[in-house]
């Protein structure tokens, strides 16, 4: 039995005939598609899976990627997120206390501690809610609280 490319409902009826192709309907979602579609490429199976690992690596724009492929930058941002809503959600610990964010050691690849931004940035918090929720606190430095009279 057939079913839906979308939502994988069996609830599906014929809907006319495209490119001398039976054209089906899903009666759930509502989408308009066609078995063996010859339209979607192999190669293009390859292109979306190269895209999702360099793009997660973090080493490739979206503009690179579209260069190297011979795509649109608009194609590979539409690739990514059909591949991101496979996904399933994260999964917290419950026993979480703390959770550090440092984005200087992306740019200079080492922790300064003791200035202005790079300080700790903190989230506590004893129980864990149904949804995402982040409570952070920025620590002040010594000199910040000097210049500013704090």
């Amino acid at each position: 039995m057939h079913s839906c490319k979308r939502c994988n409902s069996v609830e599906i009826h014929k809907n006319g005939i495209v490119r001398a192709k039976q054209r089906y309907k899903c009666k759930s979602c509502g989408y308009n598609f066609v078995f063996n579609d010859a339209r979607i490429k192999p190669e293009t199976t390859i292109k979306r899976a190269f895209t999702v690992m360099m793009y997660s690596l973090g080493k490739c724009s979206y503009g690179f990627i579209a260069k190297l492929f011979g795509v649109s930058r608009t194609t590979i941002q539409n690739w990514l997120e059909q591949e991101a809503d496979l996904l399933s959600d994260p999964v917290i610990e419950s026993n979480l206390l703390e959770i550090e964010f440092d984005e200087m050691w992306h740019f200079i690849n080492s922790k300064k501690r003791n200035v202005g931004l790079s300080k700790h940035m903190i989230d506590k918090q004893k129980e864990l809610s149904l949804g995402l929720q982040a409570i952070v606190i920025l620590l002040l430095s010594e000199d910040f609280m000097k210049k500013y009279n704090i």
